[in-house]
């Protein structure tokens, strides 16, 4: 009973198919869709274009790679999702999350309200993006149902994975969640 307590229903001590079971439960899978940056066939004018016969045509969706996580970031991942199943989605809550899952990395903070850009536009604007890669402007500043999670430091392609696809920032219902990368 005491290995069975150790290894698969204490959260802080079980490994592999435990881990694996807790994931389940607070709904949060260990393998991760990591984005990848790849290089699409294109002009030379567009900055990540190639050739013929040297890269694929754009599918529209960037290229993703699975990521398995380690037993100890698996395990911090399933206790912040634990935490946000049972938060009240209030600002300072979520402020508290993200500097537990964040340490010592810098000031990473939810705002409400306020959107500013990126926006979708055209390459000669400040901030304008792609299709599926920002909101359209309609000249009015959106601050109602939407909140910002905003990071001053550069996030790994694993944390970024964890922010945008793991599904462990919480957001209440209706409204919209931003990220912000600030480097």
């Amino acid at each position: 009973f005491e290995t069975f307590f150790d290894l698969i229903f204490n959260v802080d001590t079980a490994i592999g198919y435990g881990l694996d079971v807790w994931g389940r439960i607070v709904g949060v899978n260990r393998v991760l869709q990591v984005s990848t940056p790849g290089s699409y066939f294109g002009f030379e004018e567009s900055g990540e274009a190639s050739g013929f016969n040297q890269a694929s045509f754009y599918a529209g969706a960037p290229l993703t790679s699975n990521y398995i996580l380690s037993d100890q970031s698996y395990r911090e991942l399933i206790l912040m999702k634990a935490f946000a199943n049972i938060s009240s989605c209030a600002i300072p809550v979520l402020n508290h999350m993200l500097m537990t899952l964040f340490p010592h990395r810098g000031n990473a903070y939810v705002t409400e309200g306020l959107a500013e850009g990126p926006w979708f536009g055209f390459e000669e604007s400040t901030d304008g993006l792609g299709f599926n890669q920002a909101t359209f402007y309609n000249g009015q500043v959106i601050n109602r149902m939407m909140m910002t999670y905003t990071f001053d430091f550069a996030l790994s392609p694993v944390e970024l994975a964890i922010v945008k696809n793991s599904g462990v920032l919480p957001r209440p219902t209706g409204v919209k969640a931003l990220v912000v990368i600030n480097i």
